[in-house]
């Protein structure tokens, strides 16, 4: 057996989402801002030869065949073509589950990134992208680990560097089915292209980003729509993905640890600060 210390897998924030079109195959046409954030999953591997791929803990309203991390080690091995490959894995949740913070997103791509080093694969972070991209179009931000442009499906990424920020992070206790929000036949799907520079200069100049996806999620999830009347009335709110998590921008920690106190009590807030460069990186890079 070949066992590892945690590993990483960070959450995500889309400091704006703008829905461009629709393809042939029904997947829509995005351009967003992922953020990387300090908050973190944290994942552990035994890896062995025996063929089994397991999950010993993890979500308890996952089950172990859904969980992206399972998937992953399952694709892994298939593209390997290695039987014998096996693992057992577990899974420490602080990021919720469909709260649009990527958090089985991130699980799967650190799943893939450990395991290609704890099999001794060598795949590399591109293959490793590619393979991702199957399991979910927010795979590769995780797999490469930078805070990026995206465009295409989302899965089309450009490094970027964001100014230095605190964000504080409501999720009102829901989970947000991001098909059915994609599918709402109200939702507007011809928004403008816009540039790198035009996202940079709303950062520069204080103007808040749209998301396309905020006004189908508080249509159909009261939950959400109350957690951004609370959070907007301490700051410039805004849903994150397809939601269910809200968040505000923050200059100092102290700042952000103010305005998630006092939430009501099925609720849970976060504080996170914005990283450009994902700590999975350096994890990969410590492992021999």
């Amino acid at each position: 057996m070949n066992a590892s210390g945690g590993w990483p897998a960070p959450a995500k924030l889309n400091l704006f989402l703008r829905v461009t079109g629709r393809r042939a195959d029904g997947y829509h046409e995005l351009q967003t801002a992922y953020q990387l954030l300090d908050l973190s999953d944290t994942l552990e591997f035994i890896a062995t030869d025996d063929g089994i791929i397991s999950r010993d803990s993890g979500a308890a309203t996952v089950a172990a065949e859904d969980d992206l991390a399972v998937r992953a080690a399952q694709a892994l091995r298939a593209a390997a073509g290695s039987p014998a490959l096996g693992v057992r894995i577990a899974v420490r949740k602080r990021i919720p589950i469909g709260g649009g913070l990527g958090g089985g997103s991130s699980d799967a791509a650190t799943t893939l990134v450990a395991l290609d080093r704890l099999w001794r694969l060598n795949f590399g972070v591109e293959r490793l992208a590619d393979l991702g991209l199957a399991l979910g179009a927010d795979v590769p931000l995780f797999v490469r680990g930078h805070s990026a442009w995206a465009t295409g499906i989302g899965e089309q990424l450009e490094p970027i560097k964001l100014p230095a920020s605190w964000y504080a992070i409501v999720w009102p206790g829901v989970a947000v089915s991001t098909r059915e929000v994609f599918q709402a036949p109200e939702l507007t799907r011809n928004s403008p292209v816009v540039k790198l520079s035009d996202f940079l200069g709303w950062q520069d100049s204080g103007q808040v980003p749209r998301n396309d996806l905020t006004a189908a999620v508080i249509a159909r999830y009261p939950a959400v729509r109350r957690a951004l009347e609370w959070l907007s009335a301490r700051g410039v709110a805004r849903l994150t993905g397809s939601g269910a998590c809200v968040f505000m921008a923050a200059a100092t920690q102290a700042v952000a640890q103010a305005a998630v106190s006092g939430l009501p009590g099925d609720w849970q807030g976060f504080v996170a600060r914005g990283l450009d460069d994902s700590p999975l990186i350096a994890r990969r890079a410590a492992e021999v």
